[in-house]
């Protein structure tokens, strides 16, 4: 059984940090790439970054230079570190393990306050 927790998300100021942790199991996660996404109220769900098995890396354009994702294949964890928030990040942050069938943490909550 295919399992991912999302750990990490919490209320910040904006220009604070977070990190966010994506526990993975019942998969072969150093053979997996790994990707975030988020949700805002009212809208669609949207790609954030992506992690490639050799650790290569992508960032949407909101995000890129403020977020790093990495990833951990001896603790099957995926983070993803969040600097420089903005109250426009908040959102559901969901993990994803990409693969013939994907499959998606349950979410953790992120709100940047003003």
């Amino acid at each position: 059984q295919v399992r991912l927790v999302e750990s990490g998300g919490g209320l910040v100021q904006a220009g604070g940090s977070l990190r966010l942790s994506c526990a993975a199991s019942g998969i072969i996660f150093a053979d997996t790439p790994m990707a975030w996404y988020r949700q805002a109220p009212g809208k669609q769900r949207e790609w954030v970054a992506h992690i490639t098995r050799g650790s290569n890396t992508n960032y949407a354009d909101s995000v890129k230079g403020r977020f790093t994702i990495s990833r951990d294949n001896a603790k099957n964890t995926v983070y993803l570190q969040m600097n420089s928030l903005k109250p426009e990040d908040t959102a559901v942050y969901y993990c994803k393990a990409i693969g013939p069938t994907n499959y998606w943490g349950q979410g953790t909550q992120v709100t940047v306050s003003s």
